[in-house]
């Protein structure tokens, strides 16, 4: 009996063994699936890693071109405007000096002229050189520079003359989008197209009285920008420092009309230059009297034809 009791006991240790075995070998598979998994999960992370370093590489690349077209597309834009710049500079008279290292900013008309005044008088010189001494001659007498065609024009007083002022039409008017204080006007001056014109009379003249409304407009200040939009002329009016009243052309006066100034002949600037100070030397005498017409000291402001100037109710005030 003892016997069969152990051999029972001997069956159910190796059936218990037999079953650990087996829970062990599951483990073990069960384990090794497991790091299977976890190493294919790496170098899939490891290759989407590559495959987005190479992503951001080609959009930092592809972003770097786009970058130097737009630079050049600038450096185009900078180099035209300058050139712009230096022809109207030139035009106007200015001098030009080159810089060192940066010879081409002085335009290259003036470089051909001066290239073609040295070709001119080459040959000559050599020919110069070539004869012999002559015997000099008593100089004659020139005539006087003002005889000469060509001679340079004196250039006209600094009086109300310069200013080039014409009757305009106020055809569009709204807020300045940057400025509370400022209208911005186009104003139609007789030209192929409006004038853009800002102005300081929100505070004086109601949006409602503007549009349609005609004024004398000085068309030859230097355009300025004012909160980044250009003006490109000057709405005159009659003014206090509480009040501010837009001069009036007389009835019948279309744009285009020219604004004289009894006495003083009509010789006005392209451009005035604002280093003349030509509109800050004229504007203290400029006034409306005691009849309400604009002035020049005791001269009237008129549209030849029509009649003068005036403002609406401000007498004896400045005009600017």
């Amino acid at each position: 009996m003892l016997r069969a009791g152990f051999g029972g006991v001997l069956k159910v240790v190796s059936h218990r063994t037999g079953l650990l075995s087996r829970q062990t070998t599951g483990r073990m598979a069960t384990f090794e699936r497991v790091l299977s998994n976890n190493q294919a999960a790496e170098e899939l992370l490891a290759s989407l890693r590559e495959e987005f370093k190479a992503l951001k590489n080609e959009k930092a690349a592809a972003r770097i071109e786009e970058l130097k077209v737009e630079n050049a597309a600038l450096r185009q834009q900078v180099e035209a405007a300058r050139s712009k710049l230096i022809a109207l500079e030139v035009q106007n008279g200015k001098a030009q000096i080159a810089v060192p290292g940066q010879v081409d900013t002085i335009p290259a008309v003036t470089v051909k002229v001066e290239a073609k005044q040295e070709a001119a008088t080459k040959p000559a010189k050599q020919a110069d050189e070539a004869k012999p001494p002559k015997e000099k001659k008593p100089k004659k007498e020139k005539p006087a520079a003002d005889s000469k065609p060509g001679a340079a024009v004196e250039e006209p007083p600094i009086d109300v003359g310069r200013l080039d002022m014409r009757v305009g039409k106020i055809v569009e008017v709204s807020r300045h989008p940057d400025a509370d204080s400022l209208y911005l006007e186009k104003i139609d001056c007789g030209e192929p197209a409006p004038r853009t014109v800002i102005s300081g009379l929100v505070k004086f003249v109601p949006i409602e009285e503007m549009k349609d409304r005609y004024c004398v407009v000085l068309c030859n200040l230097k355009p300025a920008k004012m909160r980044g939009i250009l003006s490109e002329a000057m709405v005159m009016c009659a003014s206090t420092p509480e009040k501010v009243e837009i001069l009036a052309p007389p009835e019948g006066s279309v744009p285009g009309d020219l604004v004289h100034v009894e006495g003083y002949p009509r010789v006005p600037d392209a451009v005035m230059n604002p280093k003349k100070k030509i509109f800050e030397t004229v504007a203290p005498d400029l006034r409306t009297n005691g009849e309400l017409v604009a002035c020049y000291k005791d001269s009237t402001f008129v549209v030849p034809g029509k009649g003068p100037v005036k403002a609406q109710s401000l007498k004896n005030v400045n005009v600017k």
